[in-house]
């Protein structure tokens, strides 16, 4: 285990596209998603599901943290994954990625574990392991957008029965969850007290860990070749041919369609154009009742010129 990465953020905030572009270096080896409890599309980093999304793991966590450390140590669990595994498509991607962490640690590859749902969890994953951390930023308004695209509703209860998350980072907006819970349901009005909860717990984490790298999604899609090196550096990787190239290759494509609910991690775009897609799919008076709904909490991270 040899300096680890974590890139996280809010879900829909670019963590994919960062991580996969981190990687293309070489030197990293991409991990995805260890705290996704999705068991469905087969077998997982973890093999034990955690208790709720977006789970704030604590030291008394004995056995996640024993599965945590084999994650960042890139040792993956092939026969517990084997035993998960329900059709040959699962079979196959759990020898595949038996195969992958084998490679990585002879090559003496650096993990990277990109997880915007280790968000709540991404101090005790930095302690624990000496994490080098990269936290994205985006917008309210296409977190919203992007939300709302896919349909994405999200069970607050995950939130709610988490003790100690309700009463630190998210105290303030337990009340607000409850009344959501109670009243009528909105996507809109989901993605803004999510945006509200999870980028409130960036703005104390950008104010306690200098160290660590913050940057807004739309600086990133906006000047890719430009602003990438940075990431390159806080990380301790080897800017080169290959991750310029990657970069390019999967941030300037023209060609690229729209992105569907079917291919929500489909990374191949015109980075560019992403900035402002959200004018498109939210409505005037959804876009206001985010701008309104997120105000207090975007004031550090967005001005007016930015809506």
């Amino acid at each position: 285990m040899t300096d680890p990465i974590l890139v996280t953020g809010a879900h829909r905030s670019g963590t994919t596209w960062v991580g996969r572009m981190l990687c293309a270096g070489g030197e990293a080896f991409y991990i995805h998603e260890p705290f996704n409890n999705v068991r469905q599309s087969g077998p997982t980093w973890v093999p034990k599901p955690f208790p709720h999304w977006f789970y704030s793991i604590a030291d008394a966590d004995a056995e996640y943290a024993r599965l945590l450390r084999n994650v960042v140590e890139m040792r993956y669990p092939l026969l517990p994954a084997l035993a998960q595994s329900r059709t040959a498509a699962h079979f196959g991607r759990a020898a595949r990625d038996w195969a992958l962490s084998l490679a990585a640690r002879l090559r003496r590859r650096r993990p990277l574990l990109k997880d915007p749902i280790a968000l709540f969890s991404a101090e005790w994953l930095a302690r624990r392991f000496g994490m080098r951390v990269v936290v994205l930023i985006r917008h309210p308004a296409a977190f919203a957008a992007s939300v709302k695209r896919l349909e994405w509703w999200f069970k607050f209860s995950n939130w709610l029965e988490q003790e100690r998350l309700m009463g630190g980072d998210l105290a303030a907006f337990a009340e607000p969850i409850r009344r959501y819970v109670a009243g009528k349901k909105d996507l809109v009005d989901q993605a803004v007290l999510m945006w509200n909860g999870m980028y409130s717990a960036v703005s104390r984490y950008r104010t306690e860990h200098p160290d660590w790298l913050f940057v807004r999604h739309e600086d990133l899609a906006a000047e890719p070749l430009r602003e990438f090196p940075a990431l390159y550096r806080h990380c301790r990787l080897t800017w080169n041919a290959a991750a310029e190239a990657g970069i390019r290759k999967y941030s300037e494509r023209p060609d690229a369609g729209p992105l569907s609910g079917g291919r929500p991690t489909d990374i191949r775009r015109e980075s560019r154009k992403t900035v402002s897609v959200w004018r498109r799919i939210l409505t005037p008076e959804e876009a206001e009742r985010v701008r309104e709904g997120t105000r207090a909490v975007a004031k550090p991270f967005y001005s007016d010129g930015d809506w």
